[in-house]
């Protein structure tokens, strides 16, 4: 009776326990995020403005889980590159907010004009889910011969980071010796 319910138990396990951990593994993590994003900006300072368009396809590189890398002209203000809302290329940006009020775009763009880029929290519907969530995406600059004010971006859709645990840990990922797998 005791190896039946030791079974039963197992079987529930493994059955709710690995919805669990995949429902957690179709989502991005900040770590990459983070590397997405640093990639991003290398693959643009390459290519310049002609990389904006791999940035655009739903199929490339740059879409991942329930995650992307947009791009925006902080200097321009429009959105130059977002695969999920082309509607957005080409048009201001400046003026958007969220839900809560928050001007997300200019927030981004002072978050990413940092040195090592930084995070910014606020309100953005999620990929397939149709729902407003909670989104931190880290930003920065990407150098562009003759466009500056180019910002690359990736979020996560989380409840629990907070921007100083995020800040943190990019700062360790920047660091090899603390992140050997940077």
């Amino acid at each position: 009776m005791l190896l039946l319910r030791n079974c039963a138990l197992a079987l529930l396990f493994a059955t709710f326990g690995g919805v669990a951990t995949a429902a957690d593994d179709d989502s991005a993590t900040p770590e990459e995020a983070i590397t997405k994003v640093w990639s991003a900006a290398r693959f643009l300072q390459d290519k310049g403005v002609s990389g904006f368009a791999a940035l655009n396809s739903k199929d490339g590189p740059w879409v991942w889980k329930d995650s992307y890398v947009f791009a925006f002209d902080c200097r321009l203000d429009r959105m130059v590159a977002h695969p999920m809302r082309p509607d957005l290329v080409g048009r201001p940006i400046m003026q958007i907010t969220d839900n809560n009020g928050k001007y997300i775009f200019k927030e981004l763009c002072k978050a990413g004009s940092q040195r090592a880029g930084g995070w910014v929290e606020y309100m953005w519907t999620r990929p397939g889910a149709g729902a407003v969530s909670r989104k931190l995406s880290y930003t920065m600059t990407a150098e562009i011969a003759f466009s500056t004010g180019i910002r690359v971006a990736a979020g996560v859709y989380n409840d629990t980071y907070s921007i100083a645990e995020l800040t943190e840990l990019t700062a360790k990922m920047a660091d090899p010796e603390k992140y050997p797998a940077h």
